[in-house]
């Protein structure tokens, strides 16, 4: 399983490439297994790389594991039955409205068999999925379901239904889940594997615990098993003719009235407590004008795409973090990791109307910079060898070194701007959300 490209497969990819059927199967679990699948879903494991499971072993040392004869003993295992998925370490990351998001990591192993189940049903599950669904299918992303939004609400649907799946991916009902791949799915020995793998458990705190309900979030198999999930309500929605966008566990329904979405907001909750056994978050769920919505971190103004105040704040704190004068690493150090969050951000929220805020943003972000260069120098002499060093008059120079202005206020001063400008941070590695957001709108 090594020297392999890593370029993420679609369903059509597999299908053709190892002669996957497009249909239910009663064979799965042996196309599951055939070595060029299992290649493929270890070259996606390597590329996603990630951190270790409960085991310790990593991404690297996964390929000496399968030469000392490791992977051979998970195979027969495989075929006899007998293999148990291991429990997957749990780890929390902070959500964007401050709360936590359970994170399971499975071991490297069960990653690789994990990637070769969702190889083997994607080409089964995917086509019947609906036109609405955005959220881990290839040839699909979040701004394409944002762009849907926004048409939708120029054919003058401005009222916006937002429902919210209080912690989807922990709740999800096993015993329903399984029936709706009984639908495709007629493998038994493949079922029986996923079913090991939805009741493998969980460390935490070195302590284990069953899971009961619930597709851990972190797994290659969880996003495919949530669209599944979720399927129905898509389809129940098109049946009633809702206009929709949906990208995992984020929906938004768009309608043209304030009782039309109440009523709507009522019957789909209905649906998904009912139908779905999923429990809605009812502090969080509501019925807004689409200028009020969320909807994977963007609103809607004046038929324009727009940053949400919380996506915004977001990404100002994480901006502090990396530009912090009491950070303790290198310039250069912090200017690539400020750089790097700058361009995938920009990459994923520059389909926003937002160029002028992009520009603000840009210079509140270079005083940033300039502030912790500042900061750096510490020493008043320092401070002045560096400003002539970089083209500042000596009386200039001398007078912003002794200067009583804290770093926030220095960095605003003629003669740090006149060393540290803006083609001086350029050069350093500072990219710009303006040039990213340009890039987007008019590059060919």
């Amino acid at each position: 399983m090594s020297n392999l490209n890593t370029r993420m497969p679609t369903g059509n990819d597999v299908t053709q490439r190892i002669g996957l059927k497009p249909a239910f199967s009663n064979n799965l679990f042996e196309q599951m297994l055939q070595p060029a699948n299992l290649q493929q879903a270890w070259r996606q494991v390597r590329a996603n790389k990630g951190a270790a499971g409960d085991d310790g072993m990593t991404v690297d040392e996964f390929p000496a594991w399968v030469k000392s004869g490791g992977w051979e003993t998970v195979k027969s295992e495989l075929y006899s039955g007998d293999y148990q998925p291991k429990p997957v370490r749990r780890v929390e990351i902070e959500k964007p409205d401050g709360g936590k998001r359970l994170l399971g990591i499975p071991t490297v192993t069960d990653r690789v068999i994990q990637q070769a189940i969702a190889q083997v049903l994607t080409p089964i599950f995917d086509p019947t999925f609906s036109e609405h669904s955005y959220g881990f299918r290839a040839g699909r992303n979040g701004q394409q379901a944002v762009k849907q939004v926004q048409q939708t609400i120029k054919q003058k649907r401005r009222i916006a239904v937002d429902v919210d799946l209080s912690k989807f991916f922990d709740r999800v009902n096993h015993d329903l889940l399984m029936s709706l791949l009984n639908r495709w799915v007629h493998d038994k020995q493949l079922k029986q594997l996923i079913a090991r793998y939805l009741r493998a458990g969980f460390i935490d705190n070195q302590l284990f615990h069953e899971t009961r309900e619930g597709v851990p979030q972190g797994g290659p198999l969880s996003p495919l098993l949530a669209n599944i999930m979720l399927d129905p309500l898509d389809k129940e929605l098109e049946r009633r003719n809702h206009k929709f966008a949906r990208y995992a566990d984020d929906f938004i329904i768009l309608v043209k009235s304030q009782r039309a979405g109440e009523r709507v907001l009522q019957s789909v909750t209905h649906y998904l407590q009912n139908r779905l056994k999923l429990v809605i978050n009812t502090q969080k769920s509501k019925v807004v004008k689409t200028s009020e919505s969320k909807f994977l971190g963007f609103t809607f103004k004046n038929g324009h795409i727009k940053w949400h105040p919380n996506t915004l704040l977001k990404f100002k704190q994480r901006i502090r973090e990396l530009t912090n004068r009491n950070w303790g690493v290198s310039m250069s150090y912090q200017l690539f990791k400020t750089s790097q969050y700058i361009r995938g951000w920009i990459n994923y929220f520059g389909i926003a109307n937002s160029y002028q805020l992009c520009c603000d943003l840009d210079h509140w972000i270079r005083r940033r910079v300039r502030m912790a260069y500042w900061r750096q120098w510490r020493k008043p002499r320092t401070k002045v060898r560096n400003l002539m060093r970089l083209g500042v008059h000596v009386q200039a120079a001398v007078a912003c070194g002794v200067t009583s202005k804290g770093p926030w206020r220095s960095s605003k001063t003629p003669g740090i701007n006149q060393a540290l400008s803006n083609e001086f941070l350029t050069k350093a590695g500072l990219v710009t959300l303006r040039e990213g957001w340009i890039k987007l709108h008019y590059s060919e």
